[in-house]
């Protein structure tokens, strides 16, 4: 079991005019220019606030969207550095599309005690998603302290977040330590029975990391396009529902663990849309899913057993939703689920975009007991204890 303490802001040599590279996640949602969900800006906000008042020249890099390496005008951080701007009363320039170069150290050198500077998208850069060792040089020449606040990518072996420790003295933000610390929690000594609710879409991310949660777990109940694949390695019938193929070996390896749970019952439909007929079919029965339709939530039957489970636990985490749940009437399954979430007296930690977007819908966040930044990022701590993000803070030499 790796050690996971992680080393604190107050532990950086600061003096006035110190630069501080914070690694942030600001991978916001924009609608015609604009940020429309600045969540993610106000949680690092005391962070960037605490280096301010310690007299820090504070350099906030992030990604937003998957660029590729190349510059997309779309993906530019200028809309989140104008609110993040407003935020903190103060003004946050941005630098060039190059993110490194003469250019940005001209805009660093200019600033002052206090000021904050975002770079430009990360993943402008082929050297972020390649760890490549120059792009890290040229990063933290810009700065004299790194800060590491940005749990959803310590997953990612990005230049960003595993290079800086190698060479600056680091920490952990708080954002970062309380995610390692409710998690770590959860895998070393969750109330029983822990319950994992697992949804969502991106099975051949997941299945590896989901298997190595299971020792961890009492039940695991399996719902969206996670579900529909593993449903249909092990035959069962769940009409033209989109799945993965490619991975119905570990999937039938998957299903047969004791700890899994899967729906005995779907909700098809012809198709995604709010008007669209639909069905309740049960798995395992004479009744089959009518011929080009698909699977778009799970069953009746299914969502009271999850509900049930979920309520009854002593720990749930949740990470994906259970259904097409941005439609009203595909949503009842993730609802009723959520609800039970919400009403239980577990320790209930919901992870991932998708998932939070859905308690965020239905006002439920407020009554789960944590809200992590990070899905996949959770979904790995858990399964494995340490991730290269957390592993680079600790390993450093450099204090």
């Amino acid at each position: 079991m790796p050690q996971t303490r992680l080393p604190a802001l107050d532990e950086l040599p600061l003096e006035p005019g110190t630069r501080v590279l914070v690694r942030a996640d600001l991978n916001v949602p924009l609608i015609d220019g604009r940020v429309a969900d600045d969540s993610r800006i106000r949680a690092v906000l005391p962070t960037i606030r605490w280096l301010r008042d310690h007299g820090a020249t504070v350099l906030v890099c992030s990604h937003l969207g998957r660029p590729e390496g190349t510059v997309t005008p779309e993906l530019s951080l200028a809309p989140v550095a104008r609110r993040l701007g407003q935020l903190l009363g103060t003004t946050v320039r941005t630098g060039p599309t190059e993110i490194v170069g003469d250019a940005t150290t001209r805009i660093v050198d200019q600033a002052g005690h206090g000021d904050v500077v975002l770079l430009e998208n990360l993943r402008f850069h082929p050297g972020e998603t390649g760890d490549d060792e120059q792009f890290v040089r040229e990063l933290v020449r810009l700065a004299d302290c790194y800060v590491n606040d940005a749990f959803g990518v310590c997953h990612r072996r990005h230049a960003s977040v595993v290079g800086p420790p190698g060479a600056l003295p680091s920490a952990a933000g708080p954002l970062l330590r309380k995610e390692v610390e409710v998690l770590t929690g959860l895998r070393e000594r969750p109330r029983r029975p822990f319950v994992a609710v697992l949804g969502g879409t991106r099975v051949t991310e997941k299945i590896g990391v989901v298997r190595a949660l299971l020792p961890h777990c009492d039940r695991m109940l399996l719902g969206g396009a996670f579900a529909l694949t593993v449903l249909a390695a092990t035959g069962r019938d769940v009409g033209d529902s989109p799945v993965a193929v490619d991975r119905f070996d570990p999937c039938r390896e998957l299903a047969a663990e004791e700890q899994v749970v899967l729906p005995t019952d779907l909700l098809v439909t012809e198709r995604l849309e709010p008007d669209a007929p639909r069905l309740a079919v049960g798995l395992g029965t004479p009744d089959t899913v009518p011929h080009g339709w698909r699977g778009a939530d799970i069953g009746p039957s299914t969502t009271e057993r999850y509900a049930g489970d979920a309520f009854r636990a002593g720990t749930v985490f949740w990470n994906g939703p259970l259904g097409v749940y941005e439609h009203d009437a595909f949503s009842r399954g993730t609802r009723r689920v959520a609800d039970a979430v919400a009403m239980s007296t577990a320790f209930t930690v919901a992870a991932g975009g998708d998932t939070v977007a859905a308690l965020r819908h239905w006002d439920l966040t407020g009554l789960v007991d944590h809200v992590s930044t990070g899905g996949a990022a959770s979904l790995e701590l858990l399964a494995h204890g340490d991730l290269p993000g957390l592993a680079a803070l600790r390993t450093s030499t450099v204090r």
